[in-house]
């Protein structure tokens, strides 16, 4: 009998790409590995009147995988490493990641308009905290929208004109061959992205040599230490949905560069920090990052959220 890996995904269908390219990727590290996909519903799919920022967060699309997995009806589950809270369930584990995509957000726009030349007033589709801080400080004339749905779902509104325009992440669209509908990459220094933003992950039980022993071969190491630098920074943080937080690692042989950033949602503040020196000192430079920020107040943004 053949070995058989089940993969737990979202239905949606940047989810559903991810978990195939996994799939595919197994496959060819491992011939004659079957690879089976496991589609679920999560909360976070359900539930698409609300703000992310005020049903819990990202989480609600882990929760229903990580069932699976904890279930034993899953031996891995797919994720966008952004969507991962930096606390890990009990149980389960995600130290194998894919080299990093594309890690900036995409303005998209219906007149092809950049936004500094968004007309005052026009209406941004965004469900990021972190998205929206940065766009108000850059245009607090702007009127930034809750945007919730998968990437089809968001275009197709933008489309249908309730918003001027709306913001996503480059990662997703290319990977859906949606790439030429991005009007403006918005990217360092002035923009920071999601911490792991780009970043594919892959969760299993902590137990489990076998699956961990398969998926060895996909790990990508740069893109590892980046993720583990954006993720302790994030935890030291507190970071989470509520928290319009941005982090940033850059690999430049053996130099780690950190970049991150802690905002009011308003757009009225925004706290920036950076810190660079060799990559072996990661947990080092990632903790006087968050201890500079802190030291300029971003503890007591981080209360009120």
């Amino acid at each position: 009998m053949p070995e058989i890996l089940t993969i737990a995904t979202r239905k949606s269908a940047l989810a559903l790409w991810q978990a195939e390219h996994v799939a595919d990727l197994l496959r060819q590290h491992h011939p004659g590995l079957q690879v089976e996909l496991l589609p679920l519903v999560t909360e976070g799919d359900r539930i698409l009147d609300r703000p992310l920022a005020s049903i819990g967060g990202k989480g609600l699309f882990l929760k229903e995988l990580e069932r699976a997995l904890l279930a034993g009806q899953a031996d891995l589950a797919v994720h966008s490493m952004k969507d991962v809270p930096v606390e890990m369930t009990g149980g389960l584990r995600v130290d194998i990641v894919l080299q990093r995509a594309n890690p900036f957000d995409a303005l998209l726009s219906r007149e092809g308009q950049r936004l500094h030349e968004l007309p005052a007033g026009a209406r941004i589709g965004s469900s990021s905290l972190r998205r929206q801080c940065q766009l108000l400080a850059a245009r607090p004339d702007l009127r930034v929208l809750d945007l919730r749905g998968n990437v089809n779902t968001r275009i197709r509104k933008l489309q249908e004109g309730e918003y001027e325009a709306i913001i996503l992440a480059c990662a997703g669209l290319e990977r859906l061959g949606m790439e030429a509908l991005i009007t403006e990459v918005l990217g360092p220094p002035d923009w920071l992205p999601a911490p792991t933003q780009g970043t594919i992950g892959i969760q299993y039980g902590s137990e489990d040599t076998r699956t961990r022993t398969l998926l060895l071969p996909l790990n990508d190491v740069e893109t590892s230490l980046r993720t583990q630098a954006e993720r302790r920074v994030a935890q030291l943080l507190q970071g989470s949905c509520q928290v319009p937080l941005a982090v940033y690692a850059e690999l430049y042989g053996e130099l780690l560069q950190l970049q991150a950033l802690v905002g009011e949602a308003d757009g009225s503040k925004i706290l920036r920090s950076q810190q660079q020196g060799p990559v072996t000192e990661l947990k080092r430079l990632a903790e006087a990052l968050a201890s500079d920020l802190l030291q300029q107040g971003a503890d007591q943004i981080i209360a009120r959220a």
